[in-house]
Order: structure tokens, then sequence, then C-alpha cells
């Protein structure tokens, strides 16, 4: 019995010849953002076929939903080259599971995969990004956290508009503060506004794993961290200490913010930890009142470094008000505005980087049972 034979339930009636047609058909069209069709995704869980009607039950391992119409045209378009097939049904599903991360490290309870957000210079828009991001995942089916890691300068609760502080039922640990359907925590939501971080680095280190581990994630896909700008203490801790999947470098085209970008990435990649790709900010400018759009810190630059460094670049972001307004009042681009072009530019990259995830060799730490042996 063939690979689909297994799928149809193991159904005689169904002829080798058609299991093997039916396979043809669905080898000819790759999953959005990977170079694999479902069944070298492993994404196809069942077949049912009545008459000339098949439903095909798909499990995907990457977040999408907004691309399930486009998959189920295309699929059905595929599917009904053949005489046998007249009707198309799919039901879909989305199933994430916990990736390979760095040596040394291995994934936290609670939590699937981890994505750092990074920059080697600040002020080139990195948070918003990680913001922005993070709600794209969320939209499309994923359960998501996001961390905001930038101790000196924590702006995650104003962008989510979060104004509670964290609540405790144990005395030891912290429950995840909510909003947009995000799982959020941020020293910014434990101090007052105004109160400055005069805080040596091992200080900043032990915060920041006091705060990723002590809180109690419930159940997440991927938790975002939105890291302070450079290469210092805390993107060492990172590297030696926490689990990455894989990280995401924010660069604007401008030759002074790629040099320090550049530092950044060299850093992932030295500690091992992949580079899931580079997204080029403030890419250009869109003048309010004309619509004029023009690349006023210089253009390429972030798609020329991924390239140089053999990455993915991920897209474009313009500088737009719009993006900033959004974010001072607490209501990012992605919820504000999901109609918007903007906002399919996070969810493009959003998309992007939950297949680039989902491709990558699965972890089983957290599968097998923990194995203690006792002395009787």
């Amino acid at each position: 019995m063939g690979f689909l034979g297994k799928l149809f339930g193991g159904a005689s009636k169904i002829s080798e010849e058609l299991q093997e047609a039916i396979e043809a058909q669905i080898k000819t069209y790759n999953l959005p953002h990977t170079e694999q069709n479902l069944i070298e995704l492993k994404a196809l869980k069942a077949m049912h076929l009545k008459g000339d009607a098949i439903t095909l039950e798909i499990s995907l391992p990457y977040p999408c939903k907004s691309l399930w119409p486009s998959i189920e045209q295309n699929l059905s378009h595929c599917l009904k080259q053949l005489n046998d097939i007249s009707t198309v049904s799919i039901e879909f599903k989305t199933e994430i599971v916990a990736h390979d991360v760095q040596k040394g490290t291995t994934p936290m309870p609670n939590v699937k995969n981890i994505i750092a957000v990074a920059s080697g210079k600040g002020g080139v828009g990195k948070s918003t990004t990680a913001v922005n991001l993070a709600l794209a995942l969320q939209q499309e089916g994923a359960q998501v956290g996001i961390l905001d890691a930038d101790i000196y300068g924590p702006s995650i609760p104003t962008m989510l508009n979060i104004k509670d502080k964290p609540q405790t039922k144990d005395g030891k640990s912290m429950q995840p503060l909510e909003a947009y359907g995000l799982q959020a925590m941020s020293i910014g939501a434990l101090i007052d506004e105004d109160s400055p971080m005069i805080w040596r680095g091992p200080i900043v280190t032990q915060t920041l794993t006091q705060l990723l581990k002590e809180t109690n994630w419930d159940e997440l896909d991927y938790l975002v961290i939105d890291l302070p700008p450079g290469t210092g203490d805390v993107q060492l801790t990172l590297a030696q200490q926490i689990p990455v999947t894989g990280a995401v470098i924010v660069t604007t085209p401008q030759q002074i913010s790629l040099i320090d970008a550049k530092k950044g990435l060299k850093m992932f990649q030295k500690v091992e930890i992949p580079i899931l790709g580079i997204i080029e900010n403030m890419s250009t400018h869109i003048c309010s009142q004309c619509g004029h759009e023009e690349a006023i810190f210089g253009s390429n630059g972030g798609e020329e470094m991924a390239k140089k460094y053999h990455v993915d670049f991920l897209g474009a972001l313009p500088l737009d008000k719009r993006i900033r307004e959004e974010a001072d009042q607490g209501a990012p681009t992605v919820t504000a505005e999901p109609g918007s072009e903007i906002a399919g530019k996070y969810r493009n990259i959003a998309h992007q980087i939950g297949a680039q995830i989902g491709v990558k060799k699965r972890n089983y730490a957290g599968v097998f049972p923990e194995i203690v042996i006792q002395n009787t």
C-alpha cells in the first residue's frame, strides 16, 4: 500500500493508478514561501474520496490563515485536471511544533519557538516591527507572546496600550499581560514610566532571564523577543542561555545603520543562531500630502546585505507617519488597519518567517518524558 493508500484509510475501492495520479497532481504545487509540497511537508493528514468528490485534511506547520483560500484554489485546480475528480474541498488547521535551537539549550516549557528581533543600532524601528510581526503571526492563527527585552528603553507597553501591572498567583511567578490576543511582558509594566533604568550589565541580564522564565506563558507557538540595540550583555545572555529558534535583523537602508546591523548578524552566526532574514525599515518616505515616495535614507541597503550574507530578504517597510502614530496610540498598524498595504507587508513577512521555521528540523526535547533513576 502506498503513502496515499494509508491516507485514504487503505480503501481498496481506490485504484493504485488513481492514487498515483492524485499524488502526482499534489506534488505539482508547492506551499507559499516554501519549496515543498504537502507531501514533503507532511502536512497532508487524510483524504476521503466519495464518487468524484475528494476532501483533503491539511495541517500546516506555519500560520497563514489569509493564504488558505489561495492554497485551496491552487490545489483544487491541480486535482480537477483528473477526470475522476470534479469537486475538491479542504479542511485546514495549523499545527506548530518546537524546532531546533542553538547548541547547549533546550526549548522552554510552554514556548515552542523563540524569535529574536534585533538591530545593531537604535532608532531603526525594531520595536515597532517586533510588535507588528507578533500581531501578524497571531492574526494568521498562532498563539503568540512578546517579551520586551529592551530593559533601558521599554516601549511595548505603550505600543500595546498596556496599563496594568502583572499579577501573581503564587508569589514566585507572574501572569503575562494581554493585549490584542497577545501575551506580553515588559519591565516597563513593572516600573513607573519616567523611572530611569540605571543598571549595570549583570543586573540587566538577570532581569531578562527572570522576565522570560518567571512569566507563566500559556502554550505559545511563538515568543517574539524585542532585543535592545547592539551586541552587548543581553544579546550574549540570549545566545548562551535562551533557546532561540531564529533571529530577525531590522535595519534601515542607511550605510551607518547597515554597518551595525552586520555586526549583529555576524554575532548570531557565531553563536549558531539561524538568521531568519533581514527587514529593511524606513525603506522609502511617503509624503502625506502628495503621496510622493522617496528613498531618503538610500536604497536597497538591506537587500544587498541579505545577498552578501546569503540570508533571506524578508521585505521593505516604508517610513510612513501612520505606523508611528498608531504605535504611539497603542494600536499598531496590523490591528489598526488590517486591510492596509502596510499591514499586508507585515503579514507577508510573518508568513515567510513562519514558513522558514516550519520547515526546520523538529526539536523532540519536549516530546519525550523525563526519565529519573532512583535508588530503591
